[in-house]
């Protein structure tokens, strides 16, 4: 972290990561009774472990297994979701969030942003206002969004039932 940055960018940059780990977390435990649970569960709680770590110390992102396992992680999640998009753009027949396939996308594409967002914070975390505003607006867009969905429950109607019966 830039000494310029002040002691409130560092403390909102830990809290980004507090929030995001909390919702990595709780997206992992969500898929409990998913048909392919064991998968999204290990796919949201390597950065809902990563995130924290980041959290507790900005500069763990510079440390070489941390780096390791978060690049592999967002190769994983990147190749995935462009298979994801395009199967999307050959059979969507709704709106994206009403498609399995489409809320799977949702999920990588924020893990891939994060964990991309953190890893370029190696240098040095949250320093510059911008990276600093994109983390604010990344760390309420999905928090945002599971709340506009668990409240609109016309949105919810035409889900499978694995995903109506959790929180």
């Amino acid at each position: 972290m830039a000494a310029a940055a002040g002691p409130w960018a560092r403390g909102l940059w830990r809290a980004c990561n507090g929030l995001m780990a909390a919702f990595f977390a709780l997206a992992a435990y969500v898929q409990v009774n998913d048909p392919d649970a064991e998968l999204w569960v290990v796919v949201y709680m390597i950065p809902a472990v990563l995130t924290l770590l980041v959290g507790f110390n900005p500069l763990v992102t510079g440390n070489f297994i941390w780096k390791s396992v978060s690049v592999i992680h967002m190769l994983f999640c990147m190749v995935w979701a462009v298979g994801l998009g395009y199967y999307l753009l050959l059979h969507t027949q709704q709106n994206i969030l009403h498609e399995e396939e489409g809320r799977e996308l949702s999920g990588l594409v924020i893990i891939t942003a994060w964990m991309t967002l953190c890893h370029s914070s190696a240098k040095s975390p949250a320093s510059g206002r911008i990276q600093l505003g994109i983390a604010i607006v990344i760390t309420l867009f999905p928090l945002i969004s599971w709340a506009y969905v668990y409240v609109n429950k016309e949105m919810r109607s035409s889900w499978p039932t694995h995903c109506k019966t959790v929180i």
